[in-house]
């Protein structure tokens, strides 16, 4: 069984203390899919959440979607390939010396690849087209993976900043407008109260959050950041994230 803790505890004793207590929740009521500890949980209703946020306007029109790579969102990955889209979806933690991989319906269908053979990040990186942050295209919406939400716009993510880290890069090379909306599934147990959350200034709020029971529209006023804030990262970061230093070194030059 997984270790109780938290990888990248530390940088926030109130977000640690609040993932510590969604995680537990999560476990103890039965509502994870696996160990949610130290991840963005997968979670019963996952297929639920995601044909709950297949209702908004803005997914429907999307031409390009990016989503996390993360088990609870595999269904909004999904979902999004059978209606047509492309998807971008990062490599997880960024390990590898690529950070994106691109998901082409047309292009899986003429390969023979099902497309619930790519739902999940293992299919995507042995199907996936590898593609740098330069070779993307405008986003029409943004998926998030979160570990809490509030109804104001609020979220948190496991503790290590990759997908705020993805949308400043996102933002510098202006593939990510703000008119974009960012979005989230979650579980019930996940929406927390709105002082709960706290907000940095490189944190993205949520446009809209949904549960296997609801559509929830935050209608948020946390402003959005600007480009990516270099000096907000970690020397870890850069440790664990193999492009980091030559992206900032082309991005800066």
């Amino acid at each position: 069984m997984q270790e109780k803790t938290a990888r990248w505890k530390g940088r926030n004793s109130k977000k640690d203390e609040l993932r510590d207590r969604v995680w537990s929740a999560l476990e103890n009521q039965g509502a994870a899919i696996d160990s949610p500890w130290s991840k963005i949980p997968d979670f019963v209703g996952a297929q639920q959440a995601a044909e709950q946020l297949a209702r908004l306007d803005a997914l429907k029109t999307a031409r390009i979607v990016k989503c996390n790579p993360d088990r609870g969102q595999a269904w909004v990955r999904l979902k999004a390939l059978q209606q047509g889209k492309i998807v971008y979806t990062p490599v997880p933690e960024l390990v590898k010396d690529f950070p994106f991989l691109l998901l082409d319906p047309e292009k899986l269908q003429q390969e023979g690849v099902a497309f619930e053979d790519v739902m999940y990040s293992e299919g995507a990186i042995e199907h996936g087209q590898k593609i740098n942050f330069n070779e993307m295209d405008v986003m029409d919406i943004c998926v998030v993976g979160c570990v809490a939400v509030t109804t104001a716009g609020g979220r948190t993510g496991k503790g290590a900043g990759f997908a705020d880290l993805e949308m400043g890069i996102f933002r510098e090379l202006n593939i990510l407008p703000e008119t974009t909306p960012v979005v989230t599934t979650v579980h019930d147990l996940q929406v927390v109260a709105n002082n709960e959350v706290v907000m940095e200034g490189h944190d993205t709020p949520l446009d809209w959050i949904a549960t296997p029971e609801q559509l929830i529209q935050t209608k948020t006023d946390y402003p959005v950041p600007g480009p990516m804030q270099w000096s907000a990262l970690k020397p870890d970061q850069y440790e664990k994230i193999p492009f980091l230093t030559e992206l900032r070194q082309q991005m800066q030059a």
